[in-house]
C-alpha cells in the first residue's frame, strides 16, 4: 500500500516526537526550577509595583489595597461578561435561523398559491390604512403579476406577522407586489408609533453599548439605508435572489448602530422564479435583547460592587485597623523603650491577626524582661565589682600605716588577692554576657552523654590525684543511642564541670562526689551529689541566680567563686530544652541534710535518617 504525503508527514512528526522524548545519552539537560522562577517573577513584579506610581499610592494604605483587590476582581469579571456579550453570534445565528425558516415557509406557501394564469393587480382590494387614501396609478393597476397579492397578504398575516418581521414581496423584475408594513399597520394602530420610536436614538447608556459593539466588532458591516419600496433591485440581496435564485441572509446596521438581519428568499414554482420575499428584523430587536442582558449584568455588578465595598470595609476594620493599632503601639514603644506601653488586646481573636497580636505581646514582654534583666545584671555587676575594689582600696590605704615589713607584705598579698578576684569576676561577667549569643548560634549535634561524663571525670581524677576527696561515676547500662541527646558537647561539659566543681567546694576532707546517669521517662537524668552541709530550703531556687553565693568566706576560698557558675549552667541546660534543679539529700524536719544533689534532665534524641526529638 502506497503512502501519500500526509502519511509521510505524520510519520516524520511521530519520529521527531520520539526523538525528542527519548532519553539522551549525552550531557544531561539542566532541570528548570519552576517554583524558583515563579518566586523570582513574583518578586520582580512586586518590586515593579512598589516602585510605580500606582504602587506608591496604593501601597501606603492597606485599606486601599483591600478595596482595590476586591474591586479589580469584580471589574475584571464584569468586563469579561460584557465582552462576551459583544460576541453574541449565538443570538444572530438564532435570528438568522428564524428569518430563514419563516422566509422559506412563506415563500413556499406563496409559490403554492401562485396562479398559473396572469392575475390583474387591483390596489383597491389591498387592505389600506384607516383614514388613508391610496394614490391611483392606471399603469400600475393594469400590471399583470404571477403572484396573487391578495393571497400573499393572507399568508404574510398568518406566517410573518407573529414573527414580528418586516416583509416585502417583489416580482422577478424587482417590482413591488406587496408591502407588509402597510399591511400590518392596518391591524395594529401602535405599529406606526413603534416604527417611529425605532427610528429615534436609543438612550445614552444603551446607545453607548451599541456603538461600542459597532466599534469593536462590526466595523466592516454595511449601513442599512431605506432606499424605497418601488424598485427591489436597489437592494443587492433582492437582485441576487431574483437573478440567481440564491437565498442571501445579511447583517446590517442602521444609522443608530442597531443591528438588522435581512433575508431575500426567492419564490419558486419548480425552477421558475416567480418573485422575491424580503424579510428583515425590526431595528432594535436584537439590541433590545442584548440590552436587557447587559442591564441585568450591570444591576448585578452594582450590587456586587456594594458588597465588595462593604466586605472591603469589614476587612479594613478587622484586619487593617488592628494592624494599624499594633503599628502605632510599636512606634510608641520604640520612642520610649523604658515605658510600659499597653498593646491592643487581640487575645480573643483566633485568626492570623490574633496570632500576630499575641506574638507582638509576647515579643514586647520578652523585650521588657530582657531590659529588666540587663538593668538587674548591670546593677549586680556594679555591686560585685564594688566589693573587691572597696577591699583593695581599704587595704591600700592601710598599707601606709604598716608598722613592719611583714605587715606590709601581708597587705600587698591581700591587694593581689582582691585584684585576682576582680579579674576572675570580670572574666566570668564577660563570658556570661556572651553566653546568650553563643547559645543562639551553636549547632546542635548528636552527643553521647556518657562520653562527656567520662571525659569530665578523667579531668577531675587527675586534678584530685593528691587530694583526699574523690569522684565516683555511676552510669546505668544502655546503648549509645539510649544516652544520645541533641546538643553541644562543649557546653554540656561546662555544665557538668561547674556542678562537680561546686560539689567539691562543699565536700569535706575525705568526702566523695557521686555522679549518676540513668534513663528516666524518655529523658537522661544526671545527678551530682556531695557530702557537704546542704542548701537552706528557702535558697533552693535562689542559688541559680546570678552572683548568688552562700559559702564560708575563708581565706583559702575567698575570691575563687563569682556566683555565676550555677546561673550559666541553668542557661545552658534550658537552651538544650532541659531542666535543672537542686535538693537536699536525706533531709526532713528532724534529720539534717547529708549533702546536696543537683539534677539535670535532658530530652533523648533518636539516631536515624537525621536526628529527631523524642520529647
Amino acid at each position: 500500500m502506497a503512502l501519500d504525503s500526509n502519511d509521510i508527514a505524520a510519520a516524520a512528526t511521530l519520529r521527531s516526537a520520539a526523538d525528542v522524548s527519548a532519553p539522551s545519552t549525552g550531557v544531561k539537560k539542566p532541570k528548570i526550577d519552576f517554583r524558583a522562577a515563579a518566586a523570582r517573577a513574583s518578586a520582580a513584579t512586586g518590586r515593579w509595583l512598589s516602585q510605580s506610581f500606582i504602587g506608591r499610592v496604593i501601597g501606603k494604605n492597606l485599606r486601599r489595597r483591600i478595596l482595590l483587590a476586591n474591586v479589580l476582581g469584580l471589574a475584571g469579571l464584569l468586563f469579561a461578561m460584557l465582552y462576551l456579550s459583544l460576541h453574541h453570534g449565538w443570538l444572530l445565528d438564532a435570528k438568522v435561523d428564524v428569518v430563514k425558516t419563516v422566509s422559506r415557509i412563506t415563500s413556499e406557501a406563496i409559490a403554492y398559491r401562485a396562479v398559473n394564469e396572469r392575475a390583474i393587480f387591483d390596489p383597491n382590494r389591498i387592505p389600506e390604512k384607516t383614514m388613508a387614501r391610496a394614490q391611483r396609478d392606471d399603469a400600475f393597476a393594469a400590471l399583470e403579476l404571477p403572484i396573487d397579492p391578495h393571497q400573499a397578504a393572507i399568508i404574510l398575516k398568518k406566517l410573518v406577522g407573529p414573527a414580528n418581521l418586516k416583509a416585502r414581496i417583489y416580482s422577478a423584475k424587482g417590482t413591488l407586489i406587496l408591502n407588509g408594513e402597510t399591511l400590518f399597520s392596518n391591524d395594529d394602530p401602535t405599529a406606526e408609533a413603534v416604527a417611529v420610536a425605532a427610528d429615534e436614538p436609543a438612550p445614552r447608556l444603551k446607545n453607548f453599548w451599541t456603538r461600542l459593539h459597532y466599534w469593536v466588532i462590526n466595523k466592516e458591516l454595511k449601513v442599512y439605508r431605506e432606499l424605497g419600496t418601488a424598485n427591489g433591485f436597489l437592494y443587492p440581496e433582492v437582485q441576487r435572489a431574483a437573478q440567481n435564485g440564491v437565498e442571501t441572509p445579511i447583517l446590517l446596521l442602521n444609522r443608530h448602530g442597531q443591528q438588522i438581519v435581512s433575508m431575500a428568499e426567492p419564490i419558486k414554482r419548480g425552477n421558475k422564479i416567480l418573485g422575491v420575499l424580503l424579510l428583515s428584523t425590526n431595528p432594535g430587536d436584537i439590541d433590545d435583547v442584548l440590552w436587557d442582558e447587559r442591564w441585568l449584568i450591570l444591576q448585578i455588578a452594582a450590587m456586587a460592587l456594594l458588597v465588595a465595598i462593604g466586605s472591603s470595609l469589614v476587612l479594613e476594620r478587622t484586619v487593617a485597623g488592628p494592624m494599624r493599632r499594633l503599628s502605632e503601639a510599636a512606634n510608641r514603644v520604640t520612642q520610649n523603650i523604658s515605658a510600659r506601653e499597653q498593646l491592643p488586646d487581640l487575645t480573643e481573636r483566633r485568626d492570623e491577626v490574633g496570632q500576630t497580636g499575641r506574638a507582638f505581646v509576647a515579643m514586647t514582654n520578652a523585650l521588657y524582661r530582657r531590659i529588666e534583666a540587663s538593668e538587674k545584671f548591670a546593677a549586680d555587676v556594679a555591686h560585685e565589682l564594688k566589693n573587691p575594689l572597696a577591699a583593695a582600696r581599704s587595704t591600700a590605704e592601710a598599707l601606709a600605716y604598716a608598722r613592719s615589713d611583714a605587715d606590709r607584705t601581708e597587705l600587698v598579698q591581700e591587694i593581689q588577692t582582691e585584684l585576682k578576684r576582680l579579674n576572675r569576676l570580670i572574666n566570668d561577667i564577660s563570658s556570661t554576657s556572651r553566653l546568650d549569643a553563643e547559645l543562639a548560634r551553636q549547632e546542635m549535634q548528636a552527643v553521647d552523654v556518657r562520653t562527656v561524663l567520662e571525659s569530665v571525670n578523667s579531668l577531675f581524677t587527675e586534678m584530685l590525684a593528691d587530694d583526699t576527696r574523690s569522684i565516683r561515676l555511676i552510669v546505668e547500662p544502655g546503648t549509645a543511642a539510649a544516652y544520645t541527646v541533641r546538643g553541644n558537647d562543649g557546653r554540656l561539659g561546662q555544665v557538668f564541670t561547674n556542678l562537680i566543681d561546686n560539689a567539691l567546694s562543699f565536700s569535706p576532707e575525705g568526702g566523695t562526689v557521686t555522679v549518676r546517669a540513668k534513663l528516666n521517662d524518655r529523658k537522661i537524668e544526671i545527678s551530682v551529689e556531695d557530702e557537704g552541709p546542704g542548701i537552706p530550703p528557702d535558697k533552693l531556687a535562689q542559688i541559680f541566680d546570678r552572683f548568688y553565693s552562700d559559702r564560708p568566706q575563708t581565706d583559702a576560698k575567698r575570691g575563687k567563686n563569682s556566683g555565676l557558675g550555677l546561673s550559666i549552667s541553668r542557661e545552658i541546660v534550658v537552651s538544650h530544652n532541659g531542666e535543672i534543679f537542686a535538693e537536699n539529700r536525706g533531709s526532713n524536719s528532724v534529720q539534717a541534710p547529708r549533702g546536696a544533689r543537683f539534677t539535670v534532665r535532658l530530652p533523648l534524641a533518636t539516631v536515624g535518617p537525621g536526628l529527631v526529638w523524642r520529647s
